[in-house]
């Protein structure tokens, strides 16, 4: 006949084995939902990713405008310092002259 410390034994690796098999099918849940998560995650980057790509092309085109007319600017006023400083000198040579 069966024993009572094998009747208590069969008892525990039934109980544990229930509980290893209910342990596994949440773990597949958990890794399930894990997933979606990344797919949803990586559609959201890719999103982002696009969006960042179409502004950099107006923003790049403005940044170039804006520097090609600083550059004029700093050229012009170039210039015009180098206009007024020989005016300057002409002034002076016809006074002494």
């Amino acid at each position: 006949m069966i024993d009572s410390v094998q009747l208590v034994l069969l008892l525990v690796i039934i109980v544990l084995t229930l509980l290893l098999v209910i342990l596994g099918i949440q773990v597949f849940y958990i890794l399930r939902d894990l997933r979606q998560t990344v797919r949803k995650t990586n559609k959201i980057l890719e999103n982002a990713n696009n969006i960042t790509e179409g502004i950099e092309g107006p923003i790049s085109a403005i940044s170039s405008l804006l520097i090609g007319a600083k550059g004029v600017s700093i050229i012009s006023a170039f210039r015009f310092i180098k206009n007024l400083l020989g005016k300057e000198n002409e002034e002076k040579r016809y006074y002494r002259e």
